[in-house]
């Protein structure tokens, strides 16, 4: 993670109530159930703080079948005997908490345990992955999908497919389990960091796309079969070109096809992208929040049972609050297709992807950079960039017992003002404070980085998230002592 933001690295939210967590679970859970992938099933996992294999009941770890290691050209190469591993797959640590300004990349992982047949065993391939990355200061993101055939050095395992590395990770129990050793992959491969991941079982997409009452699709093809999961279920035929309205089960069988265009995995993961920004557009509606409102304990309900991610709550939460903000315009899709790969073959004849990685880097750049006129404004002086949002605010006196604190909250505002912001009102804290305290209710991060500065903000006793749109401000201070007794104020 960046240094840039260092002093927030020890602020924590308090977790919300049910109230304040509706919106943000939904935008959310619903980012992260959006990533749809084909044989991507995750038997019993659950949202929770720490990587690691799955449990033994879901997926016994068999590294009898894995293949040898082999270099780039596919000669096999000798490596040590990998060691018997303990019962239980050792842990990761949680990734340092995000400051909530950096930019973040996320990989969604999806993993095939066999459509989920019962006498599945072994370790699994993950199937798809998408590394999603957010830029909070300049309000863009992407996402960029990788073809699982994509010939790789996996860190410490030679060349393979990159699918194999979830594979090795989790049949190896090495630590953080396969979604580690897919993350450093990927991070090799592409050349950004990746901070966290997250996978979403089949049943709970296909649960809350039904709860969400469904998307409504552009389908540019003619005609597709929809292939229900699991054997001897109904197929549905899928007629196009034109916008349709998907249920659970078919937004699922739909970005699952493969087979059906000529594109293969490069068409489905155009589909997938596809899929993602339709939930996004469904969940975003104004119109539809009452529904969602009503629907949005038992999405929550179902999003804690089936996803599995090394994110914090308190992150997670921050993520939430600024998805909603960002433009469809601001979100670039990239796919690695067959123009930045060669077509070979593996040492045991296989189909492989060999990339250009030229090519594939000038793609990362278009997706992992900010452009346009926001980008700059990233890293410009922290009052203009203040004052490009525009920032209302509240100024309410804490301090007491001092001299300096007789008329603190009118001098406060009068010197705010004058830094550019609109002060809405002044008034009493109503208790004591010695130190200041931010309550933040929109997602205007310039703002808050130049006021954490100003008043020397290193607590996390010291900073809230009330996420609230319809608040008359967005940034209520509450004036400490430590203000009245140290400030730049005329």
């Amino acid at each position: 993670m960046t240094n840039r933001f260092a002093f927030l690295k020890n602020i924590k939210l308090k977790r919300p109530s049910l109230g304040q967590i509706i919106f943000w679970a939904i935008t959310l859970g619903l980012a992260v159930v959006i990533f749809i992938f084909g044989r991507n099933f995750i038997a019993c996992w659950t949202l929770t703080a720490l990587p690691g294999s799955p449990p033994p009941q879901c997926a016994a770890a068999q590294p009898n079948n894995f293949a040898p290691v082999v270099n780039e050209q596919g000669t096999p190469q000798p490596v040590e005997a990998t060691p018997t591993p303990e019962a239980l797959a050792p842990q990761d640590t949680l990734p340092e908490p995000w400051d909530g300004a950096s930019r973040i990349n996320i990989l969604f992982i999806g993993v095939d345990y066999g459509d989920w047949s019962a006498d599945r065993q072994g370790a699994s391939r993950s199937d798809t992955m998408i590394l999603f990355t957010i830029d909070p200061l300049s309000k863009t993101a992407g996402m960029l999908s990788i073809p699982r055939d994509l010939w790789v050095n996996i860190p410490g395992h030679g060349y393979g497919k990159i699918n194999t590395a979830y594979y090795i990770g989790d049949a190896f129990k090495l630590p953080g389990g396969g979604p580690a050793l897919a993350m450093k992959t990927v991070e090799q491969v592409i050349g950004v960091p990746v901070h966290y991941y997250a996978q979403v079982d089949f049943q709970t997409f296909i649960d809350i796309i039904d709860e969400i009452g469904g998307i409504d699709i552009y389908v540019p093809e003619k005609k597709l079969i929809l292939d229900r999961i699991g054997s001897g279920q109904d197929k549905a035929k899928l007629v196009g070109p034109g916008m349709r309205h998907l249920n659970g089960w078919k937004t699922l069988a739909y970005a699952r096809i493969r087979e059906q265009t000529e594109g293969g995995d490069i068409d489905r993961a155009d589909r997938q992208q596809r899929v993602i920004l339709a939930i996004r557009k469904k969940v975003t509606k104004p119109e539809n929040f009452p529904m969602l409102m009503a629907k949005a304990p038992a999405i929550y309900a179902k999003l804690s049972e089936g996803i599995h991610t090394n994110m914090s709550f308190e992150d997670a939460m921050r993520l939430a609050m600024l998805v909603k903000d960002i433009p469809p315009e601001n979100i670039k899709r990239g796919i690695i297709n067959y123009d930045m790969v060669t077509l070979a073959k593996s040492p045991d004849g296989l189909d492989i992807f060999k990339p250009i990685t030229d090519k594939i880097r000038i793609l990362r750049d278009e997706i992992f950079t900010s452009t346009g006129a926001t980008g700059p404004m990233a890293t410009g002086d922290p009052a203009e960039l203040m004052r490009s949002e525009a920032p209302r605010v509240r100024v309410l006196n804490g301090a007491s017992g001092i001299q300096q604190a007789s008329g603190l909250a009118a001098r406060t505002g009068d010197y705010l003002t004058s830094q550019g912001m609109t002060v809405m009102e002044i008034g009493d804290a109503g208790q004591p404070y010695s130190r200041t305290t931010l309550t933040i209710y929109t997602s205007k991060l310039y703002t808050m980085r130049y006021l954490i500065t100003l008043f020397g903000i290193n607590s996390n006793a010291q900073l809230a998230f009330k996420y609230d749109p319809a608040s008359p401000v967005d940034i209520e201070i509450r004036l400490g002592n430590d203000w009245a007794l140290n400030n730049p104020m005329p």
